[in-house]
């Protein structure tokens, strides 16, 4: 699974790096609906919740799912500006029904009202389905989707009201602490771009993002995600990279039609390992799928073992010994080492104990 983004012939320089204050509001905002993804942020989670005056938490609560499991696509911004007053004046030049529907996908979470329904402002058969996709999220997303059907103006007045309120309360200090490496990333990423092209300012921002072409010279930017989409930077006339202090591990994309391509990546962390791909993720639960490949891994976690000890030990052929044990050490999962003529082979603990934590990335990035 992929999602591409298809640059066709897009020149360098409509390739976009820059921080966005409404997006990393937004990533904060997300990062306090769901703490659990954020376990490094927890102790700021924790102190920022309950530093909010309880009108505004109750009002954050009832408009969490426009970035609980997902964020509206109006919260990341294609162009950003310099400041999140810019980016909110922005967001109040689109038009309802771009809005509304963004909101709408959002309230109803992953089963999303599919871009092939007409306008629910204007059409009663999308605005029924909207809401009862949004109903079976719950009464507050109901009438979250029913308030904003009928007073679109109303609902955005409201939401642009909150998110200036999140400003004074918490987002001011946090986006004045975070702005200088977010600028610093941003040029670095720039400079790598004009320097030595898209391709290594691509691999800069995550292992999960490539640049790949054909001998045509059409180029596609692919993104490593449980996901499978295609979105046009070349029609929006560009795409857009910002970097997040408040976004790991997920890896945003906004890839609706519409709406310029733009990519949220984590900002590189110093001992923070890089992601694991779903492909070495998903080779490497195949391979302890196995019950016999999984006994093995059981001896191994126990010391080095050569293959004839781990054949006497589990009452197996050398040769079938040896088919599992590569299939173990093509997943990465085993270290070797040679003590004169035999070899020895162990599982890699520490990569073993990262096998929670890489799944659980590779299903939230």
């Amino acid at each position: 699974m992929s999602l591409t983004i298809d640059l066709a012939a897009l020149p360098d320089e409509r390739v976009l790096f820059t921080p966005s204050p409404l997006a990393e509001l937004s990533a904060m905002l997300h990062v306090l609906g769901e703490p659990a993804h954020h376990p490094a942020l927890n102790g700021w989670a924790a102190s920022t919740a309950a530093a909010i005056a309880p009108e505004l938490s109750e009002r954050l609560a009832e408009a969490d799912f426009l970035w609980r499991s997902s964020r509206a696509d109006f919260l990341v911004p294609g162009v950003p500006g310099a400041t999140l007053a810019e980016e909110l004046d922005a967001v109040d030049r689109i038009d309802d029904e771009l809005y509304v529907r963004a909101a709408v996908i959002m309230s109803c979470g992953a089963s999303r009202l599919s871009h092939r329904f007409d306008s629910p402002l204007t059409d009663p058969v999308a605005q029924e389905r909207a809401r009862e996709l949004a109903l079976a999220r719950g009464p507050r997303q109901a009438a979250f989707a029913d308030r904003l059907f009928a007073d679109p103006p109303a609902v955005r007045s409201m939401v642009r009201r909150m998110l200036e309120e999140c400003q004074q309360a918490f987002f001011a200090d946090a986006w004045q602490r975070v702005l200088p490496d977010l600028a610093a990333d941003a040029r670095h990423k720039t400079d790598l771009l004009v320097r030595h092209g898209a391709g290594e300012a691509l691999a800069a921002v995550s292992p999960s993002v490539a640049l790949e072409g054909d001998p045509g010279g059409r180029r596609r930017i692919v993104i490593d995600k449980l996901q499978d989409n295609t979105t046009s930077a070349a029609a929006a006339g560009g795409v857009t990279f910002i970097p997040t202090a408040f976004g790991r591990p997920h890896l945003l994309v906004v890839s609706a039609p519409g709406w310029r391509p733009v990519v949220q990546y984590p900002l590189a962390q110093p001992g923070v390992p890089e992601p694991v791909s779903l492909a070495v993720m998903q080779q490497r639960l195949e391979a302890l799928a196995h019950p016999v490949r999984l006994r093995l891994a059981r001896t191994m976690a126990r010391g080095p073992h050569t293959t004839t000890e781990l054949a006497a030990a589990w009452h197996l052929s050398a040769p079938e010994v040896s088919r599992h044990l590569a299939v173990l050490r093509k997943a990465g999962l085993l270290t070797t080492h040679r003590r004169g003529r035999y070899m020895l082979y162990q599982l890699d603990l520490a990569g073993s104990a990262r096998l929670g934590t890489d799944l659980l990335e590779a299903v939230l990035r």
